[in-house]
């Protein structure tokens, strides 16, 4: 199913169609700051499952935690003062950022050795939309694909092409950049940059 959406303005009819395929445990493409990506809802293992297979993943292969604000990323992890005020200065944004998980997230979401989980708050008005109608926060991957290059998956049109008889649905907003997102390990105290992508990294430096 392909569902069309305004990027600045989704119709709330199509966000709610996609909020109800999500409930039934389903999984969708749609778009984020960075780039389009798979999510599914938290306890959805068969769903995480499915998109493992899709990249052609490991069970190693940790999905990031996509929250609708600060509020709610706190939910989920342990930040302390500076880490907020250093959060509250780039998200909404696109940024990944590694923190300890709180008790309140599921083991299996954390790496086995340290306990650790990526976040994400996306400056995307679909994301927030979803998020928003949803309730809760959502498990995320970015769109990639064995044998197919960044440049492949560029435009709404190719990833449609290759990805609507996989998946319960697309959200197609139109094009949008296919450049990840820039991680920041939080949880030594010190940020430490994991991979540069499309935010800007100077103010951790």
């Amino acid at each position: 199913m392909i569902l069309y959406m305004h990027p600045e303005n989704p119709q709330a009819r199509a966000i709610l169609q996609a909020v109800e395929i999500l409930r039934k445990d389903g999984i969708l493409v749609y778009p984020t700051d960075s780039s389009y990506a798979f999510c599914c809802m938290i306890g959805n293992q068969q769903g995480m499952e499915r998109i493992r297979r899709i990249r052609e993943v490991d069970d190693d292969h940790f999905f990031s935690l996509v929250c609708r604000d600060l509020s709610e990323l706190a939910t989920y992890a342990m930040v302390d003062n500076s880490q907020y005020r250093l959060l509250r200065a780039v998200l909404p944004g696109p940024y990944t950022f590694v923190l300890k998980g709180s008790k309140d997230i599921p083991k299996k979401l954390l790496t086995p050795k340290r306990k650790t989980i990526g976040l994400r708050v996306p400056d995307h008005q679909i994301t927030k939309d979803l998020l928003e109608a949803l309730g809760e926060p959502l498990l995320s991957t970015t769109v990639t694909l064995p044998n197919y290059s960044a440049e492949d998956l560029r435009e709404i049109y190719q990833i449609e092409d290759l990805l609507e008889k996989r998946v319960d649905a697309i959200i197609d907003a139109g094009d949008c950049s296919h450049s990840p997102t820039t991680v920041i390990d939080l949880t030594s105290g010190v940020p430490e940059i994991i991979r540069e992508g499309a935010g800007p990294i100077d103010i951790f430096i």
